[in-house]
């Protein structure tokens, strides 16, 4: 270990920079948050400042921050004046970050004691490894806790380049939790172009900019539970499609200043996934259209409309193109009228199908 490892928090109060920061954005996690800044006040490597930046919650969330941060001096406390959303948030606490590594939990996650430990450990002695990964486990419960399903090649203490590593995230095959080197995630904050999922791009241009990364055993517990951002049923879920766009544009610009590898390879690809996530959107409001009103209908249907008149139609995967429903049509209201009927047809077969 380093020369910080075994330190005690006391120790790393009187003036010792920290090795590790770890941005924690906060929006009403009160029933969570202690469970969160425990872990990371608890970690077995303990030169680590948490920087928690408080997003306007109206819950007890900023209390709690700062009993914390009287209690131990390596939790400094943002808090902004109004609601921003996730990805401006971590930037605020970026901008004031001392770390030579960034982390960022989620303020209803948590880590295990060793977590941090464990990308240390793998990173020492390798000055060409810019990205740590970590075990992301997915928790539902007690007894429903399981390890993300990582590309099926992927094992502990393999390193990959950056640019592997790049394009395994752009379907997700490799998620976005981490360790990364803070000069970085400086020059790639956090891209703020939507509220929600517009952050998931950054990881993209973290792993690209990398030269290696490397997969540890380090954990950390994703609450999956349905009152989350990103899983209860929401209107906000159709701005995952700008977010899409926003990735496609910055892919764009990577490939001009020729950082893109294979870039109309990876182009073709990134529109391909990116066609699938509009079937997809409209998959969710077929199911979900009795829970939204008139006026957010028409909201997820201007956000699928203007994603699908800027997908670029050659680029999309002929095996796609040729499945029934995810033709891209020229025309808007075919497109929907044969996704209306492809949706109808799937419900159908899946109450046929034998119950297993």
């Amino acid at each position: 270990m380093g020369e910080n490892q075994g330190q005690t928090p006391q120790e790393v109060r009187m003036g010792q920079k920290p090795l590790v920061s770890v941005l924690v954005a906060v929006y009403n996690s009160a029933n969570y948050l202690p469970q969160c800044l425990d872990s990371l006040l608890l970690q077995t490597y303990q030169s680590v400042e948490v920087i928690a930046i408080d997003d306007c919650s109206t819950d007890d969330s900023l209390s709690i921050l700062h009993d914390y941060a009287e209690k131990d001096a390596r939790v400094k406390v943002l808090s902004l004046a109004s609601n921003q959303g996730q990805a401006k948030a971590r930037n605020a606490g970026l901008e004031i970050a001392q770390g030579e590594w960034i982390a960022t939990v989620d303020s209803d996650d948590w880590l295990a004691p060793d977590a941090i430990e464990k990308t240390i450990v793998a990173v020492e002695g390798n000055d060409e490894i810019d990205v740590a990964v970590f075990q992301l486990m997915e928790y539902y419960s007690d007894d429903n806790c399981h390890p993300y399903p990582l590309a099926g090649h992927l094992s502990v203490g393999q390193v990959l380049t950056g640019k592997a590593a790049f394009e395994l995230s752009l379907d997700w095959q490799l998620h976005g939790l981490y360790l990364v080197r803070a000069d970085i995630h400086k020059t790639y904050p956090f891209d703020t172009s939507c509220r929600l999922y517009s952050d998931d791009n950054t990881t993209r241009l973290h792993y690209l900019h990398a030269r290696n990364v490397v997969i540890t055993d380090g954990r950390y517990f994703y609450r999956k539970h349905p009152q989350s951002a990103t899983n209860s049923v929401s209107i906000n879920r159709f701005l995952y499609l700008d977010a899409n766009m926003s990735m496609k544009r910055q892919l764009q610009e990577e490939a001009k200043a020729g950082f893109l590898p294979n870039a109309e390879e990876v182009l073709n690809r990134y529109e391909t996934i990116r066609w699938m996530n509009i079937v997809d959107a409209c998959w969710y409001i077929y199911c979900h259209r009795r829970e939204f009103d008139e006026q957010q209908r028409q909201f997820a249907n201007d956000k699928i409309r203007r994603a699908f008149d800027s997908i670029e139609r050659q680029r999309i995967s002929p095996q796609i193109r040729r499945k029934f429903g995810y033709y891209p049509f020229k025309s808007f209201s075919l497109f929907r009228l044969v996704e209306i009927v492809y949706f109808f047809l799937r419900r159908v077969v899946k109450k046929l199908s034998p119950k297993q």
